[in-house]
């Protein structure tokens, strides 16, 4: 790899650190925006869902988009609406006395944003690399730069809000253009070598794509969400509980919810490291980890208390940091190159569907019996297990 292609790759795996800190770190400061303005516990728990259901919705337009006129234009000005989504939340909690209706607006902007920049990294890395081993370990990095996104925003989400409570919302501007600068001056994808298709013809080639690919692709699909639904949704809970149960706030809680995460974000780049081009070793990871992720709320069924808690999810961390870089390497170098951003936005989006549907279900689940959210994590999590088992079959399905 020479040494402009890696600075390239550092650059786009800033991406997924910023969209991750301007989601993640309002994690651990939704009790005190609660608190603050006086909503309820599914009202918070909407500014994270309102940001994931606009990602959704334009992911797959963003795609499209970067497969016709090129990644980079895509990413650069996504990154601008990202940031003004973000100052208009920031100056509303500032400046209006009932800012709620206002942050949602703000958050929704920023949502949509999001949807033409981290889903587009991925098709970017496969572009720039053409050898397998390098686009899995340049996935692995950008997976890894997203899960170390989680590690960083609990900690760094409550450290400014112990200085002003809506002070999260205004960085993410400030992070979004030192993406931007980086992007522009660092990042030279390939030109691409065919003319855009038309977009009917395209629309029949992606369709057909899907058809022949079915099985394997819906079922990546669907672990992509589940696994974010189980990650964001038990995030929510543990913010929550720490704060009402424990009476733990402000940083300590930051440090205490990145221990799992920071499982996630090292498993994730050791596992990008180490699957290289082997398609059986990515359904191995990806079997192990929601074995792991399944595995991992048995513990709290017999054993109550924190210290038990964090153990759990620890291991739950290293479960999803071994499915997910797997998972994102199927679907990148299983798709051909002129399909290959559309394809991984709906991955994308429905792992957006798991962000947007974990905080609104958990707040649910935590009005009635406590053991419910755990039953329904081990649930998801063997579900996991049996798609991997009976969906993804490489050597059948012919994922090259």
């Amino acid at each position: 790899m020479e040494k402009k292609e890696k600075c390239g790759l550092l650059a786009l795996s800033v991406v997924p650190l910023v969209m991750t800190l301007g989601n993640s770190m309002l994690i651990p400061v939704l009790p005190k925006i609660e608190s603050t303005l006086h909503i309820s516990a599914f009202q918070v728990s909407m500014i994270i869902t309102i940001y994931s259901i606009a990602a959704i919705l334009f992911i797959p337009v963003a795609g499209y988009l970067s497969d016709r006129w090129g990644r980079k234009k895509i990413i650069i000005p996504s990154l601008i609406i990202a940031g003004i989504g973000g100052a208009i939340s920031g100056w509303a909690s500032w400046k209006i006395a009932h800012p709620y209706i206002w942050i949602l607006i703000g958050r929704t902007i920023q949502g949509i944003g999001s949807a033409g920049a981290l889903p587009v990294v991925m098709p970017c890395v496969g572009d720039m690399f053409k050898e397998d081993e390098q686009v899995s370990y340049g996935l692995g990095l950008i997976e890894t730069s997203n899960t170390f996104g989680k590690v960083l925003s609990p900690i760094l989400g409550s450290l400014l809000a112990v200085i002003v409570w809506f002070l999260p919302f205004w960085f993410i501007p400030i992070l979004c253009l030192a993406s931007i600068l980086l992007i522009q001056f660092l990042v030279k994808p390939p030109k691409q070598e065919k003319k855009a298709l038309p977009v009917k013809e395209f629309v029949i080639i992606v369709k057909t794509t899907l058809k022949d690919n079915l099985k394997w692709l819906m079922a990546i699909f669907l672990l992509g969400a589940i696994i974010m639904l189980v990650l964001f949704g038990n995030l929510f809970y543990l913010s929550t509980l720490f704060e009402e149960k424990y009476h733990i706030d402000g940083i300590w809680k930051g440090f205490i919810l990145a221990i799992p995460l920071g499982a996630l974000s090292l498993c994730s780049y050791l596992t990008g490291k180490r699957i290289g081009n082997r398609k059986r070793n990515m359904k191995r990871c990806t079997g192990i980890g929601f074995l792991l992720l399944s595995g991992s709320f048995i513990i709290p069924f017999f054993f109550h208390g924190i210290y038990l808690l964090v153990p759990s999810l620890f291991i739950c961390g290293i479960g999803i940091g071994l499915a997910l870089p797997s998972l994102d390497a199927l679907i990148t170098e299983g798709i051909e190159k002129e399909q290959r951003g559309t394809i991984s936005s709906l991955y994308s989006s429905m792992r957006f569907v798991g962000v947007a549907a974990g905080p609104p279900l958990f707040a649910f689940l935590m009005k009635g019996d406590s053991k419910s959210m755990l039953y329904l994590s081990f649930g998801l999590g063997l579900i996991g297990v049996l798609l991997v088992l009976f969906c993804i079959k490489p050597e059948e399905e012919k994922v090259q």
